[in-house]
C-alpha cells in the first residue's frame, strides 16, 4: 500500500504533468531537429560527397550468406541426401544489406539534437545566474514585525 500512496502523492504533485509537457515538447523538438537535418543540412553534405542521401548508403552482404549457406549445404548433403535445395535457393535470392547510411543519419540527428539541448540548457543556466546576481530588495516589514520591534525597543529602554 505504501507504493500506491507514494505514487498518488507523486501524481498529484504535478510532476506527472510537468513530465508529460516535457515529453510532448521534446517530441515536437525532435521532429524539428530531424527536419533540420534531413531537409537543410544533409542535402548539401550529400551533394559535396557525391551522394544525394546518406540513408541510402548500404553494402550488399548477401555474398557472406551465400558462401555460408553453400558450405552448410555441402556438409548437409554429405550427412543426408535429399531436400533443402529449394530453401537454399529462396534464401539466396533475397539480398541482405548492411544499411550503414541510416546509422550515420541517426548519429548526425543525435549530435545536432544534443547540441541544441546543450545550448538551451546553457541559456537557461545563464538566465538563472543573471537572476541570482540581481539583488532582491528586502520586502517592507509587516505590521506584526513593526509591533515586535517597538516592543523590543521598549524592553531595552526599561533595562
Amino acid at each position: 500500500m505504501a507504493f500506491f500512496k507514494e505514487f498518488k502523492e507523486f501524481a498529484l504533485k504535478g510532476n506527472v504533468m510537468d513530465m508529460a509537457v516535457g515529453v510532448i515538447i521534446g517530441g515536437a523538438f525532435g521532429k524539428i531537429v530531424s527536419s533540420l537535418v534531413d531537409d537543410i543540412l544533409m542535402p548539401p553534405i550529400g551533394a559535396l560527397l557525391g551522394n544525394t542521401d546518406f540513408s541510402r548508403l548500404r553494402i550488399d552482404i548477401s555474398r557472406v550468406r551465400d558462401v555460408t549457406s553453400s558450405a552448410v549445404h555441402s556438409v548437409g548433403s554429405l550427412v543426408s541426401k535429399g531436400g533443402g535445395d529449394a530453401a537454399a535457393q529462396t534464401a539466396a535470392a533475397e539480398p541482405i544489406y548492411w544499411n550503414y547510411g541510416a546509422f550515420i543519419q541517426q548519429c548526425v540527428d543525435f549530435t545536432i539534437l544534443a547540441l541544441c539541448v546543450f545550448l538551451i540548457v546553457k541559456l537557461m543556466n545563464k538566465l538563472i545566474r543573471k537572476r541570482a546576481a540581481v539583488p532582491v530588495p528586502e520586502p517592507a516589514p509587516t505590521k506584526e514585525e513593526l509591533l515586535l520591534r517597538e516592543i523590543r525597543d521598549l524592553l531595552k529602554e526599561r533595562k
